[in-house]
């Protein structure tokens, strides 16, 4: 919590508060520790068992001090809540709790305090200085997460499309495509096709057989990228789910950069739990019916916690959403046992006339693994007709197609994620929480994750002005020494020094070029909300035109575009972001779309307030405030 108080910085001074004192949603807290401070002062020895990693770590050293006014406790180290793990890290406590944790730990905190409440402080004063209050932030990592996406919306919006041609030749059934792939130059397709005839002879048939290994372990961020890919979980949402299912007892613990199962794990019991559970029973007992406990491990490890896997434990009254999630670490836990797959590759190439045309087809001869972790295995099967070299065929079809080249892809969450792990950047347990602020700010939008206006605007003021707070190598710097720190090998205070030095530069030529920075994130912001506004929302029930966000002296409300020949108007809830479904309201014929509201739930609703859907709404936690247009 800082110590300074008002809107000025860099800031500097923090300290350590309960966490009901730092925010009114904690509240809830304030009666456990004051239980933890009564029990302490009849107490001889305290033994920690959070989490273990950083921030379970700080977190008890923190109560240890801070609430217990002791100096020391022993530590119990589990990955799982199962009983029997927690009795026996009960039993086998470790002699202290981990002080290159701790260290690192409460640095980390530290620094990035400092830094995200400096440099959003920073971002407010000068939008502010433009004369207009936003609340908006930045941070070591956020600025260069930022700063990825908007260099590639920049390649995005740069890309020119160039013109390419290309040769097709279809063969029992099959596609091929000229061996040139792309021609640049139409004169060159135009020629190649020119010199193709239907008749021909298959030139060379390649096959060859191969073997494609088992999946690794779950580490976090292979997870949130598969869950993602599966259905549609965002890496926010996934690493919640992952925590309640840890929480149940149902699965280890979920924030690990590690592939590896140990056999301490007693992996060979987990299978024969599983094997009581009728999901799982087919695949469990193929495991032990030909002894296979020995899992295929990836390269990366986590000196705190092994690989994520179900515990055995059975699971119940799980949501949907947690369901779902279980299956797919359980059947991928199961598959990294499993046999290889053995897979068939086809290469076919036709000389037809004086050009050469090749087609290529994949298909699993034997499904070992892929069996395992079906339906989320992905491979691709394309089976191909039966060829013979020196074998005569006949093209059913010949043409030239023009095409274009493509710009590069959008990223999606969980792309982004797998970016910033291979660039440095964050934690396995932050990173997700970074991606959410991206969106929280309006920073950016969508599944394929597009930067708005007004973060394009946030990233081009930074880079012109302050590009240091962009830059990936700093932040990168910064996670390399946390680690030195954990290691025994750096001084915290020498680190958090260094961190303060860079930050005052830094923030020091930022307040020098204040009001040329907020005038372009005015700029930016302007823009984003006449896009805001332009947006449909649906058509209009009474005229058929668009409807789109209006904005008066009362606030925002929804109006027909066809306006003054239409005249229909709806209010919107107050402080919301609004979005369409494309769905259509079948009792009242409005557009239905979605509301969300910062620290609440995000709902959907019609615009028509009279609409019986709303009946009972007064005794629900659905907003009753508007901004109604009628007002006027």
């Amino acid at each position: 919590m800082p110590t300074e108080r008002g809107y000025g910085y860099p800031v500097f001074g923090a300290e350590w508060v309960p966490t009901y004192n730092a925010s009114k949603g904690a509240a809830f807290t304030k009666g456990y520790l004051e239980n933890i401070i009564e029990f302490s002062k009849a107490s001889e020895e305290f033994i920690s068992s959070t989490d273990y990693d950083l921030e379970g770590e700080v977190i008890a050293a923190n109560i240890i001090e801070f609430a217990c006014k002791a100096k020391k406790a022993k530590r119990m180290k589990f990955s799982t809540l199962t009983t029997e793990e927690l009795v026996e890290a009960f039993e086998n406590v470790l002699p202290s709790i981990n002080t290159g944790m701790v260290e690192a730990g409460r640095t980390r905190h530290y620094l990035d305090f400092a830094w995200g409440l400096s440099l959003s402080r920073a971002l407010m004063a000068a939008i502010k200085k433009a004369g207009v209050f936003k609340v908006m932030s930045i941070g070591r990592v956020q600025g260069p997460s930022l700063a990825l996406l908007a260099a590639r919306e920049e390649e995005i919006s740069a890309f020119v499309p160039r013109p390419y041609w290309q040769l097709f030749a279809y063969c029992k059934g099959a596609q091929f495509v000229h061996e040139n792939g792309q021609f640049f130059e139409k004169s060159e397709a135009e020629t190649a096709f020119g010199r193709t005839e239907t008749e021909g002879v298959v030139k060379k048939v390649e096959c060859r057989k191969l073997l494609a290994l088992p999946p690794v372990p779950y580490d976090l961020t292979s997870l949130q990228i598969d869950a993602y890919r599966a259905f549609g979980f965002s890496p926010s949402q996934t690493l919640d789910i992952a925590q309640s299912l840890y929480e149940g007892g149902v699965i280890s613990y979920p924030r690990t950069s590690s592939q590896k199962l140990p056999e301490k794990l007693n992996l060979k019991k987990i299978v024969y739990q599983l094997n009581e559970l009728p999901a799982y029973a087919p695949l469990a007992s193929q495991l032990i019916s030909q002894n296979r406990f020995k899992p295929r491990e990836g390269p990366k490890e986590d000196p705190a916690h092994p690989a994520i896997f179900p515990t055995g434990n059975k699971p119940s009254n799980l949501t949907v959403q947690e369901g779902k999630l279980f299956d797919l670490i359980s059947k991928r836990f199961l598959s990294t046992f499993a046999p290889p797959a053995k897979r068939e590759r086809m290469k076919v190439e036709l000389l037809l006339g004086k050009e050469t045309f090749l087609a290529e087809g994949a298909r699993t001869i034997e499904e070992g693994w892929i069996k395992f972790f079906a339906p989320y295995a992905r491979f691709d099967e394309t089976i191909l007709p039966d060829f013979k070299e020196g074998e005569s065929v006949k093209a059913e079809k010949i043409e030239m197609v023009e095409k274009e080249t493509k710009p590069p892809k959008r990223l999606t969450q969980a792309s982004l994620i797998k970016k910033l792990e291979e660039l440095g950047l964050g934690t396995k347990a932050t990173r997700a929480e970074i991606i959410k602020t991206l969106y929280d700010r309006g920073y950016v939008s969508g599944k394929n994750i597009q930067v708005t206006p007004f973060g394009m605007a946030v990233y081009n003021s930074l880079r012109h002005h302050s590009p240091e707070i962009l830059r990936e190598d700093l932040t990168r710097n910064f996670e390399e020494e946390m680690e030195q720190i954990q290691e025994g090998k750096k001084n915290p205070a020498d680190v958090i020094d260094e961190g303060k030095a860079v930050l005052t530069r830094i923030l020091d030529d930022f307040r020098k070029k204040e009001s040329a920075i907020g005038a372009e994130l005015l700029k930016g912001l302007n823009e984003a909300q006449r896009e805001e506004m332009n947006k449909s929302l649906g058509k209009c029930n009474l005229c058929r035109a668009d409807l789109v966000i209006k904005r008066s002296k009362y606030g925002f409300f929804v109006a027909c575009s066809a306006y003054p020949n239409c005249k229909n108007t709806f209010p919107l809830p107050r402080n919301s972001s609004i979005s369409p479904t494309g769905k259509v309201c079948e009792k009242c014929g409005t557009p239905i779309i979605i509301v969300k509201r910062k620290g609440k739930r995000t709902f959907q609703m019609c615009l028509a307030t009279n609409c019986e859907t709303k009946r009972d709404w007064g005794n629900s936690n659905y907003p009753k405030e508007t901004n109604n247009e009628e007002k006027k």
